[in-house]
Order: structure tokens, then C-alpha cells, then sequence
């Protein structure tokens, strides 16, 4: 595989101070596409919670800027767990912890302050969503470790990146039922499979230095593991808008989420990692015509 990066320093990034640029990679902020997959679950339950416009709003809007931050803050755990890792792997030596840009005092020091503004945004919301909020703490902590003891470590992040999905619908309506349980498995299976696309640039350089992933435990089968995985998000998304009382309307705009999913599996070529990253963020336009099909569903 061609070395590269997915490290962006163009853009609205370059004009930061100098000294704030690192803080910016060090959380992503330069790669808005990872914010937008830990927001979208949230905003398919607020929108099938079928709470008043004003309310879904506030709650969208919310949830974006908590989602943002929580991103940024998981990126600094991971990135202070993965250091050592990361100078060894030619698409993340040149991350600012991995690179000596930032130092892990600094990095920590972050990482308070990402989540104390978190907190703020949390506190907004009904004790349900509090709770479920400070319980994703443990897995945005435990997250990083997975790639050590398990060939799974995608499965961990759909836990982690789908908890939006019970949270979300927990402070649209107050509860949690069949309805979040369904939407959360579908977040799950989603997760999983555009993780492994993710996965697959940095396959070589994993099997080198002994991370694991679903990327290499499936290797040339990936393209039957995602058929498995988009075709189970699918299928719980159909089950989730049946449970929620959704119209057929919603049945005939799950198609094209469907069919932008059935691209990726027909495109997918574990050895171009380009390809991998782009399809990897094709996701955010998955994710967004969902919920589109979730307020047709309404209608």
C-alpha cells in the first residue's frame, strides 16, 4: 500500500494561532466526518421520539455541539493510549501526541477541558439522558484497549459511537424502550461495518506491530462481512420504524440509504486505502438520508 495520511493542516485549521493547530488535529476538528457519525444516531432516535419542532430542535442542536466535543475528547483518549502505536503506522505518525507536537501533560490538560464543556451540554438535558451520557465515559476509556485483547475492536466502537442512539432517544421522550433497543443494535451493525472499511488502511501496517481488527480477521471476505452488517442495520432500521409506528413512506426511503450501502460493498477494495477513507465518509450522506427517511416516516 502507498504510505498516507488522512491529516488535514489545509483548510480552516491553517488559520488557527500556531500553538492552537495541534489541539485542533489532536481532536479531529480538522476531520468533521468522525462528529457527524457519533451524531447521527442521536438524531435518528430524537427524530423518531416525535417530540414538537421546537424540542427536536433544541435537542438536535445539542446533541451536534455535545457531539463534536465528545469526538474530540474520545480522540484525545485514544491518542494518549495509542502513542506508541501510532509512530510505528505511516498513517498516524504524524498525529501531534505520536509526533511530539503535543505532550501528554498538554494533551490531558485538553482533554479536562473538552469535558467540562461536555458536562455543560449535558446538563441540559433529563436525568435519563445525564445518566446514559456519564456511562459512555467507560466506553470512550475502554475503547482504545480493545484493539489489544480482542479481533473486534470495530464491535467496541459501534457500542461506543451507536450510544447516541439510546441517549438521544432518552431525552426525546423521557424513557427507553423497544423502539431505542432497535435503533441502538442498527447503530451497532452500521458502526461495525464502516469500521472495517476504516480499518483496511492501516491492515499492513497493523499485522506488523499486532493490532487487530475486524479489517484483518475478514481480509479478503470484507466485502461478505459488510453484506451481514449493512444488511442487519437495514433490517433493524425497518424493525425500529414498524415498532415506532412509522408509515410505509419511511419503508420507501430506507431504499436509499439502502442503496447508497450496496455502493460501498460493490466499490470496496481493501487495498486501495484511498477508497477505503472515501467510502468511509460516505457514510455521513448514509446516515443523514436515514434520518431523512425517519421524517418522511412522520408524515
Amino acid at each position: 500500500m502507498v504510505p498516507h495520511t488522512d491529516i488535514v493542516t489545509s483548510g480552516w485549521v491553517a488559520r488557527l494561532p500556531r500553538g492552537w493547530m495541534p489541539f485542533a488535529l489532536l481532536a479531529r476538528f480538522d476531520r468533521p466526518v468522525g462528529a457527524w457519525l457519533l451524531f447521527l444516531p442521536g438524531l435518528w432516535s430524537i427524530l423518531i421520539g416525535g417530540q414538537p419542532l421546537w424540542v427536536s430542535v433544541r435537542l438536535i442542536a445539542l446533541f451536534f455541539v455535545g457531539a463534536v466535543l465528545m469526538r474530540g475528547a474520545g480522540c484525545v483518549v485514544n491518542d494518549m493510549w495509542d502513542r506508541d502505536m501510532d509512530r510505528k503506522v505511516s498513517r498516524t505518525a504524524g498525529r501531534p501526541l505520536a509526533s511530539g507536537a503535543v505532550r501528554m501533560r498538554q494533551a490531558a490538560a485538553f482533554l479536562v477541558l473538552l469535558l467540562a464543556v461536555s458536562l455543560l451540554i449535558l446538563l441540559q438535558l433529563n436525568l435519563l439522558a445525564e445518566l446514559l451520557g456519564v456511562g459512555s465515559l467507560i466506553l470512550v476509556a475502554l475503547y482504545p484497549a480493545a484493539k489489544r485483547v480482542t479481533w473486534w475492536p470495530q464491535l467496541m466502537l459501534g457500542f461506543t459511537f451507536g450510544w447516541g442512539a439510546p441517549m438521544g432517544y432518552a431525552a426525546a421522550t423521557g424513557h427507553f424502550n423497544a423502539t431505542a433497543a432497535l435503533l441502538y443494535a442498527a447503530s451497532i451493525f452500521w458502526i461495525l461495518g464502516y469500521d472495517t472499511v476504516y480499518a483496511h488502511q492501516d491492515r499492513e501496517d497493523d499485522a506488523l506491530i499486532g493490532v487487530r481488527s475486524t479489517a484483518r480477521l475478514f481480509g479478503h471476505n470484507s466485502r461478505r462481512f459488510l453484506i451481514v452488517c449493512y444488511g442487519a442495520t437495514i433490517a433493524l432500521l425497518s424493525a425500529a420504524g414498524a415498532q415506532a409506528g412509522l408509515s410505509m413512506l419511511f419503508l420507501v426511503a430506507l431504499l436509499l440509504p439502502a442503496g447508497l450501502l450496496a455502493r460501498q460493498i460493490a466499490a470496496l477494495d481493501i487495498d486501495n486505502p484511498a477508497l477505503c477513507l472515501r467510502l468511509f465518509k460516505a457514510n455521513r450522506e448514509v446516515g443523514l438520508a436515514v434520518g431523512l427517511a425517519i421524517l418522511l416516516g412522520r408524515l
